[in-house]
């Protein structure tokens, strides 16, 4: 029996070697880095020699990657608009598919890599997860926990707000390659919400502003939920760092900030009758639990949480959200139904990693 899955990491931005390339380290017990896939011949070089993988090529040996029995997954880390074509390629050939989020641009696209999943290669099913870290990470998980639990009595309310400066060129901006604020940073709060009420948006409203390449500087969103719940977010590519979402009960409400970080300590601030409670939660490195996880999925023959319907539930809302602000008028969302929502059984705890050294790639704001 397979004791480790291996994994070539496809793309090779900044995410990607900050954050996923150092994560295989506190994800040996069963995951390990096998191969590395970029068009760039340096970061292939340094980055080979820096992680110690011993095999490299560019996209236009990716085929021949899949078929060579050298890799059991990829992990994707490319542009929004290739993952739907490299996930379906993957998963074709019989290899498990782990996709940065968003799952991909359109509810086509990700119908169809759900189907290619499916489908396999003959073989059976193979797994496809979206990289959803927050559902690994202990506020997060006990946030969930708390609006469930009764504690603020029923959850009315959820505001967010995700803004940062985003410099005009990056990958993030260009909407040929998927980019703009909804796909990048508002599905963060989108998928929070979803979490939050345990349950899916019938009605999505939108409005745009400015501009930072060719997609919206800033949208500011409101999802109706049964139950006559509301959802409202600001998400931004021209504000201040800011990441935060409060969600608000008939007793009391918690906020929590930051509440998407990925290299920071995170905080809860939970007011229940008046009485109010602090907590911080440790920084931890947040994508090796995703291997870890996604890699005992694959060795145990087990369905992944944040799957092909995740991901999709989140697209789908990002689109409607667009047609509103195209139309400038609301919505309607047809009915979606999620059994599984993310639960504290799936919290995996590992140490923050030392941000490592770049290789021709640069930060959202144009930095290393």
């Amino acid at each position: 029996m397979k004791k480790h899955v291996r994994y070539a990491v496809v793309g090779l931005g900044h995410i990607a070697q900050v954050a996923v390339l150092p994560a295989f380290a506190n994800a040996r017990r069963n995951s390990r880095l096998a191969a590395l896939v970029s068009g760039n011949p340096e970061k292939l070089s340094v980055l080979s020699r820096m992680y110690s993988v011993p095999k490299t090529c560019g996209y236009d040996r990716y085929d021949e990657l899949l078929a060579s029995g050298d890799i059991d997954a990829v992990y994707l880390a490319l542009p929004n608009s290739l993952h739907c074509e490299y996930a379906v390629r993957a998963a074709r050939a019989g290899v498990h598919v782990l996709c940065e989020k968003p799952m991909a641009v359109t509810e086509e696209e990700c119908e169809r890599m759900a189907a290619a999943a499916r489908e396999g290669a003959g073989r059976g099913a193979v797994k496809l997860m979206v990289a959803y870290r927050l559902h690994f990470e202990r506020a997060n998980l006990e946030a969930a926990a708390i609006s469930s639990s009764g504690r603020i009595g029923e959850p009315r309310q959820f505001s967010a707000a995700f803004t940062m400066h985003v410099a005009p060129g990056n990958v993030r901006t260009q909407q040929a390659l998927g980019g703009g604020t909804l796909y990048d940073i508002g599905v963060y709060c989108i998928n929070a919400a979803r979490a939050l009420f345990r349950d899916e948006p019938v009605e999505a409203r939108c409005m745009v502003a400015g501009a930072v390449g060719d997609v919206e500087e800033s949208a500011a969103c409101l999802l109706r939920f049964p139950g006559e719940r509301l959802a409202s977010f600001v998400c931004s590519f021209g504000s201040a760092k800011v990441s935060h979402y409060r969600l608000i009960g008939e007793k009391g409400d918690l906020v929590v900030e930051p509440g998407f970080e990925y290299a920071g300590t995170l905080r809860h601030r939970l007011t229940i009758d008046g009485e109010t409670r602090e907590r911080r939660f440790a920084k931890r490195d947040q994508f090796a639990p995703e291997l870890l996880y996604f890699s005992d999925c694959v060795l145990q023959n087990r369905a992944p949480e944040p799957s092909a319907e995740e991901g999709l539930a989140d697209v789908r809302v990002i689109r409607a959200l667009y047609r509103s602000a195209e139309l400038g008028e609301p919505v309607e969302l047809p009915p979606f139904r999620r059994d599984e929502r993310p639960s504290l059984e799936q919290e995996i705890r590992r140490p923050p990693v030392e941000k490592p050294d770049v290789v021709h790639a640069q930060a959202p704001s144009g930095g290393s």
